[in-house]
């Protein structure tokens, strides 16, 4: 039997390819969708945060924060998502998103997909 995480690794980073490889221009969003402060959690219980600054054009800075992890980066929006290391961001409804976070295990090295749901707080 095939294991769990692999085949959870391989679909998620095989749906990241197919993301990168759209034929969507870049085009400018409206800043309120995203900016602001949008919480929430993993089903483990561990809350995260996503921060999303400076909304201009496809453009923004984004810092996420989950238990002992804290990554600052500037994005680039396009189909309604963008990536933050490991972390996807993706826009389902206003004040809505979706989470996609990998996650490897410190002790057996294995890879899993973590999926949770923010809303926007401010």
């Amino acid at each position: 039997m095939a294991d769990i995480t692999s085949i959870l690794s391989a679909a998620y980073k095989s749906n990241v390819l197919n993301t990168a490889r759209s034929n969507s221009k870049y085009v400018a969003v409206d800043p309120t969708l995203y900016q602001g402060d949008w919480n929430g959690k993993y089903a483990n219980g561990k809350s995260f945060n996503v921060s999303v600054l400076n909304v201009d054009g496809f453009r923004a800075k984004v810092h996420y924060q989950s238990e002992g992890v804290s990554k600052y980066q500037e994005v680039l929006i396009k189909d309604n998502s963008f990536r933050v290391g490991d972390t996807k961001f993706t826009l389902t409804a206003q004040g809505k998103a979706q989470i996609k976070n990998v996650v490897t295990d410190a002790a057996s090295g294995q890879t899993y997909l973590d999926t949770a749901y923010a809303t926007q707080s401010s």
